[in-house]
């Protein structure tokens, strides 16, 4: 087997500007399992840009070694259109400065218009249903029509993972420890992925909302099962999640070296891979609801003074900063505590220490649902 390199080109925005994409395919076309990685959808996010070369590293050796035995499709660097919007010396690749949004949101749903082209059509058997929707997909994609950059490329990386059994999309927080999200439904391959990356959150969802990548490839399975149960068997053929690699900052060799090894290992337990990959770890933390994150918010505009740092455990109630007025109030009257109203983990920080009002600022990681969280508006931009 050899590694295919393919190139594609995006649609020129202005004469003499050309973006491209760049996509590495590892294993024999169609064999399966079939693995999806991208990294840096949200451009600004860099330690996926150095996972992902790792883990071509990795992938490169087990190919010498005949130890491919799916299909693995990595895009490196998976979104060119934001690692070229610099403003006053400052890259900024998390929305699209055309005005089309987040980079990670409105990813095409194909779910109805596939569901209608496989009504009347499904057998008994779960692995031909599996194909039979897949080939559709791919139909009802290609016969999309995209003329705008930034929805080529959406388009063009969801019809690389589409059909895959495990996809992978790696992204980072602004301070953070390193965690995932995924669907309720696959707990238990979170879990092992998890346990694999030693993550010390795993957020599972069931509609966050937005349309994110992750939920583009994954959660059309889950409304084919439910609507055609009547017909035939239709396994949750896809495993897709997002992977929080830290901060912002946590870009260096080690902690992605760790990384790449931990997710290759996950190929070799699940087959994509030959290999021993040793006993599972223990998982670090127990899956925990999206829906059970506390996500606080500046109330006023002023500088940020954290009082927990991450990883701290904190009880509902308690302060996790101070909001700090810089208009010279008396001592005291100028700092508003800022509490949590959950008992969890501090998983995130924002990076901004000068805040505005509105501004969401850090994430708690609790065990039970909070009442003003509100499925399918779970993601914030």
């Amino acid at each position: 087997m050899s590694t295919c390199t393919t190139v594609l080109k995006l649609p020129a925005t202005a004469p003499g500007v050309q973006r491209t994409l760049t996509i590495h395919h590892y294993g024999q076309p169609g064999a399966r399992p079939k693995a999806y990685f991208q990294a840096a959808l949200h451009a600004d996010e860099i330690p996926g840009l150095l996972v992902a070369q790792h883990l071509l590293h990795g992938l490169e050796r087990a190919q010498h070694e005949g130890r491919i035995i799916g299909e693995v499709v990595v895009v490196p660097v998976a979104n060119p259109i934001g690692l070229s919007q610099h403003l006053n010396g400052r890259l900024l690749g998390r929305f699209d400065f055309e005005s089309t949004g987040n980079f990670n949101r409105d990813f095409p749903n194909l779910t109805a218009t596939v569901l209608e082209q496989v009504r009347g059509r499904l057998t008994l058997d779960p692995t031909a249903n599996v194909a039979l929707i897949r080939t559709a997909l791919r139909g009802v994609l290609a016969a999309s029509n995209a003329v705008r950059e930034s929805t080529v490329l959406k388009r063009t990386l969801l019809s690389l993972a589409m059909d895959a059994d495990f996809v992978f999309d790696l992204h980072c927080d602004g301070e953070a420890l390193l965690h995932l999200y995924a669907a309720q439904e696959q707990r238990d391959e979170a879990t092992a992925l998890g346990a694999e990356l030693g993550a010390a959150a795993i957020l599972l969802e069931e509609e966050p909302g937005g349309s994110p990548f992750d939920q583009a490839c994954a959660g059309p399975w889950r409304h084919w099962r439910d609507a055609l149960a009547g017909e035939g068997p239709v396994p949750l053929a896809c495993f897709a999640t997002t992977v929080e690699l830290r901060g912002q900052a946590d870009v260096n060799d080690g902690c992605a070296a760790l990384d790449a090894a931990a997710l290759l290992r996950f190929l070799q337990r699940r087959g994509v891979l030959a290999g021993d990959p040793g006993p599972l770890p223990e998982p670090a933390c127990e899956a925990t609801p999206l829906d059970g994150v506390d996500v606080l918010t500046a109330p006023a505009a002023g500088v940020l003074v954290y009082r927990k740092a991450l990883g701290d455990r904190v009880s509902a109630g308690e302060a996790v900063a101070d909001l700090v007025s810089l208009l010279g109030e008396p001592i005291g009257a100028s700092r508003t505590p800022l509490r949590t109203v959950t008992d969890g983990l501090l998983l995130t920080r924002a990076i901004e220490r000068l805040v505005r009002p509105g501004q969401k600022f850090c994430k708690i990681a609790g065990q039970e649902p909070l009442s003003y969280r509100q499925a399918g508006q779970l993601l914030e931009d």
